[in-house]
């Protein structure tokens, strides 16, 4: 039987809580999704504590994330109602409309803090998402320094924290929150393959062969191009041995090591090493 994924440190009951402890302080919420994964990494809770309150859909990722998807995604969400912004965080591409975008969010609540005779103010923003969708990255960008510490695993921020950044927007920082059941165990897969899950709660080969599913329907090409395949083995444990034997992950006999293929996989997918590729399709 496959292994259900589920992972939910304590850290992120404490993180909810303090999401919608200070919602109230905030004039918009800017979520962020990974773009690769733009359903899978919606966590219902995080829309259920949002409400009506006025918030901007950021994609991050992009530059790892297929294009075309990308774009049909962002334009899904759109309709839905949902302000969307598109970002590649190692270039900062689409970040330079956030802090305008949001301000305009801002302007009905700021009006009515003015209606009332109070002293202007900047706007509130609070990010939120989920574990390891670059909420460090992003705000190091907008702030123009390495203010707060990043790292490619989940669960590096671990408390709120107010930053200014440029555009005179004071932003609160939230640590990330996974969904406490993952019902749908491809969702989990998901989630466990672009990082979202620390790698040490699931079997890294049961989620590279789910994975090599994936790729092999929807991105074939880019498979045998990165590992230099003329085709692709018809069942998902003998593709892995091949990756596995092209990149000299071997034990003694010769005889492929499936665990270190499986890590290697998992590595260079999230690099971005294999190709710009999107595990959720917009159709």
């Amino acid at each position: 039987m496959a292994q259900h994924i589920q992972w939910y440190p304590g850290h992120m009951v404490k993180a909810k809580r303090l999401v919608s402890e200070h919602l109230a302080m905030v004039d918009v919420v800017v979520e962020l999704l990974d773009a690769r994964i733009p359903l899978s990494s919606r966590n219902p809770d995080i829309s259920e504590l949002i409400g009506t309150k006025p918030h901007l859909v950021v994609l991050m990722k992009t530059d790892l994330a297929d294009p075309g998807e990308t774009r049909e995604w962002s334009r899904i969400l759109r309709d839905q109602g949902s302000s969307v912004l598109a970002v590649a965080a190692p270039s900062g591409e689409g970040l330079s409309r956030l802090p305008q975008m949001a301000s305009a969010l801002a302007g009905p609540a700021l009006e009515r803090w003015r209606s009332k005779g109070r002293l202007p103010r900047a706007p509130r923003l609070m990010i939120v998402g989920i574990p390891n969708v670059g909420k460090s990255t992003l705000i190091n960008r907008l702030v123009g320094e390495n203010r707060l510490r990043v790292a490619d695993r989940p669960g590096v921020t671990r408390q709120q924290q107010w930053v200014r950044i440029r555009g005179d927007l004071d932003l609160l920082d939230m640590p990330g929150i996974l969904m406490p059941k993952i019902g749908d165990q491809l969702v989990g897969l998901k989630l466990a393959a672009t990082g979202a899950i620390s790698d040490a709660v699931f079997d890294l080969e049961m989620v590279a062969s789910n994975l090599l599913t994936i790729l092999s329907q929807s991105y074939p090409e880019l498979l045998c191009r990165r590992y230099r395949l003329e085709s692709l083995p018809a069942e998902d444990n003998l593709l892995l041995e091949a990756i596995g034997s092209h990149r000299g992950a071997l034990v003694s006999g010769g005889r492929v090591d499936t665990l270190r293929a499986a890590q290697h996989l998992l590595d260079e997918f999230r690099a971005g090493r294999i190709g710009r590729i999107s595990l959720d399709h917009a159709v």
